[in-house]
């Protein structure tokens, strides 16, 4: 190599690293045409939604530390809905990209990891001194192991089903129990029960247990008539009380994987 071509490739790749650490831009590559194009920047839209996903689950954090356990597990619910839609808002738009993959996990990781844990340690689990958060801690790690091994797995599984229960219906039963049960005086059973239903989210979490995703529901098709009726009937019941009707919902979710394993791995009679 000469000299000459020697100094070229040397000023080229001087060129490239001053455009990805340009004013500690975001730098990305992109697949057009075929052709990998530098692109600069971030989608605000669906970054944005997960900002305030990410807000939410801050705040249930503050809220659960100045005893607001009321307004602390309604803010999770709040994380689960935004969560939702800053993924479908990115594909709609055609605005996903690698760093709202990534700034959406550790979104994730604090509203449905650190929120809920931390919401029911101040609730209750204290009470039981290093039990409880060794209990928490639990639940943290299997979110934060949920969330890595989904990250590795996408593309490479079934999307009809998820591995392990996923962290937002974990998170919705933390938050379910916080909201049905938080005007009730701290006693030995409402403790027991915090741990049960915390250490055994954090374990099906991180289980090879298949859970539904739903992704398959057509919501763009036609529907009967009495599709939009259950829609109706649903919100109304949810209405009359919500935590309770959200927390048995989720709950039922989350037992739902166990007993289906259970059923399938029985052999079938001849």
């Amino acid at each position: 190599m000469t000299e000459e071509n020697k100094q070229s490739g040397e000023a080229e790749a001087s060129r490239q690293d001053d455009i990805a650490i340009e004013e500690g831009e975001v730098v990305e590559e992109e697949l057009v045409e075929g052709a990998k194009v530098r692109r600069k920047g971030i989608y605000l839209l669906p970054n944005a939604l997960t900002t305030a996903s990410l807000f939410s689950g801050f705040y249930a954090i503050v809220a659960a530390a100045n005893g607001i356990f009321d307004n602390a597990a309604i803010a999770i619910f709040v994380s689960m809905v935004l969560d939702g839609l800053d993924g479908r808002v990115a594909r709609m738009t055609n605005t996903q990209s690698k760093f709202g993959e990534e700034y959406d996990s550790l979104a994730d990781m604090v509203a449905f990891g650190v929120a809920p844990g931390l919401v029911a340690f101040f609730w209750s689990l204290n009470s039981f001194d290093k039990i409880g958060w060794v209990i928490t801690f639990v639940y943290l790690a299997g979110a934060a192991l949920r969330l890595a091994r989904f990250n590795t797995q996408i593309g490479s599984v079934d999307k009809k089903y998820f591995v392990g229960l996923p962290s937002p219906a974990a998170a919705a039963c933390v938050a379910g129990l916080v909201w049905c049960f938080h005007q009730f005086e701290t006693s030995t059973w409402l403790t027991l029960l915090t741990m049960v239903v915390v250490g055994g989210a954090g374990v099906l979490m991180v289980s090879n247990i298949l859970y539904p995703s739903f992704k398959d529901l057509d919501l763009r098709g036609r529907v009967p008539f009495a599709a939009i009726l259950l829609v109706v009937l649903a919100f109304v019941v949810i209405a009359l009380d919500p935590a309770t009707v959200l927390f048995a919902a989720f709950l039922l979710f989350a037992l739902s994987g166990p007993v289906r394993a259970l059923f399938r791995g029985k052999p079938k009679k001849a």
